[in-house]
């Protein structure tokens, strides 16, 4: 059997290097700075650890203890944060809050659970994203998962994923806790609950947006939002290209109304760096909160017109001035994906177009295609030219219907990976790129030989 390391340097060899850095790259390079490790004091008796997991975590010291806000990736991320948080207070951890269920906010839990176990907070729905897909079945989300996140590529493709920085899990699992030790044991019903731990008051408020079991907290006395996976300094994931349950663009900015609604002088997000001053917090939640209204009611003015969702990308925009914030920029999320996911969860996959109620299939179709191209070869010939062209997206296209017909066409697939490539080095949004290098390099991957 072929070393591995033989295959390895084939492989490198095989993938087109990058030349020099465009903006796009230039730009998500700069987004890195807001995952530097960090301890920052947000608030009197409230400090927030940003870059020392994928996700924030926060903690608020109180008279007789204090309150962990979410926990990390991971218990080693967790065992990180808890010493620099013992070098600000030693009292005992009495609660734990948990924004959401994904793993990225609740996987290092274990770690901040002495002997005398906190009390765990949490949405009433918590978990409920994933019951479905679990009930289904469902694992293609763990490969698309592995692609989103770039798990798969090597450290020098990867730049950081848009609102969070680079790790390499030991291992790549579904985005939810499971385990029992730390299932949360009281729970958020309606709206919103105040609570007492350890001498501080809390307000947790329902808040579906990301996951239906969305909350954020607010800390009246250190005047603090915790959001959650509701905010962070990117366009939000409305979207997951993961792959995810509908996420309500509509819910999502009516909570960042009832956050904007809060007099708070410091945002804390689910990631990236806090928002610190009551007048910068202020702006940044009424724009984002714009700028997800605009999305929802927009793409519902254009379904009202009749428009698919391939026209509704180009029909909404986002307005300038928003689409011009630095907190605003489509590291994580996109519009044009939250577009289509409006679409899709209010009218579901048909478009409204007859033509596609019963489609061809992608064989039958790149077939026909083939032969109005003059036959296989000019519509490789094609390709070749759009991808010399560097007119990428089309290259891919036409890499498609190649493949459709023939699953195992060695030229096509080099070209849709070279097309890839080139695609990721142009993307601002992390996700992508990581999708596009990651199913390039699988397109370049040889079976081993015997």
């Amino acid at each position: 059997m072929r070393p591995l390391y033989l295959l390895m340097t084939v492989l490198f060899l095989a993938t087109p290097v990058l030349s020099q850095e465009n903006a796009s790259t230039q730009k998500l390079k700069q987004q890195s700075k807001q995952f530097d490790e960090q301890v920052i004091k947000v608030a009197e008796n409230v400090y927030t650890a940003v870059g020392y997991s994928v996700a924030n975590v926060s903690m608020i010291v109180g008279d007789d203890g204090v309150v962990i806000v979410d926990t990390g990736l991971t218990l080693d991320d967790a065992r990180r944060i808890l010493t620099e948080f013992r070098k600000i207070s030693d009292k005992p951890i009495k609660a734990i809050i948990f924004t959401h269920s994904h793993g990225d906010h609740t996987g290092g839990a274990a770690a901040f659970i002495g002997n005398e176990r906190p009390e765990i907070w949490a949405h009433e729905n918590f978990g409920s994203e994933a019951g479905p897909l679990q009930a289904a079945g469902l694992t293609v989300q763990t490969v698309r998962g592995a692609r989103q996140a770039g798990f798969k590529l090597p450290p020098e493709q990867r730049i950081n994923n848009g609102v969070a920085p680079v790790r390499y899990p030991k291992r790549i699992d579904r985005a939810f806790v499971t385990d029992n030790a730390t299932r949360p044991t009281h729970f958020l019903e309606g709206e919103r609950q105040k609570i007492n731990v350890a001498g501080v008051d809390l307000e947790l408020v329902s808040s579906p947006g990301e996951t239906n079991d969305q909350l954020f907290v607010w800390d009246p006395t250190g005047k603090v939002l915790f959001a959650g996976d509701n905010f962070y300094r990117s366009f939000p994931n409305l979207y997951a290209i993961r792959g995810t349950p509908n996420r309500s663009v509509r819910l999502w900015a009516e909570s960042l109304g009832k956050l904007a609604n809060n007099d708070a002088d410091a945002l804390v997000g689910g990631h990236t760096n806090p928002i610190l001053g009551a007048n910068e917090v202020k702006q940044v939640l009424n724009d984002y909160h714009e700028a997800v209204q605009f999305i929802h009611n927009k793409t519902v003015e254009g379904m009202n017109k009749g428009l698919t969702p391939d026209e509704l990308v180009d029909y909404v925009q986002l307005p300038e001035d928003l689409a011009n914030k630095d907190y605003l920029q489509p590291f994580y999320g996109h519009p044009q994906w939250g577009v289509r996911s409006v679409f899709n969860g209010y009218l579901g996959w048909f478009d409204g177009n007859p033509s596609n109620l019963f489609r061809l299939s992608p064989k039958t179709e790149a077939e026909r295609i083939s032969k109005l191209a003059g036959g296989t070869d000019k519509l490789l010939a094609a390709a070749h030219a759009a991808l010399d062209a560097d007119d990428d997206q089309w290259a891919v296209q036409l890499a498609d219907h190649l493949l459709a017909i023939d699953k195992d066409n060695a030229e096509a697939k080099q070209i849709k990976a070279d097309a890839l490539t080139k695609l990721a080095s142009n993307m601002v949004n992390a996700t992508a790129r990581n999708y596009y290098l990651t199913v390039a390099r699988e397109l370049r991957e040889t079976p081993e030989s015997e």
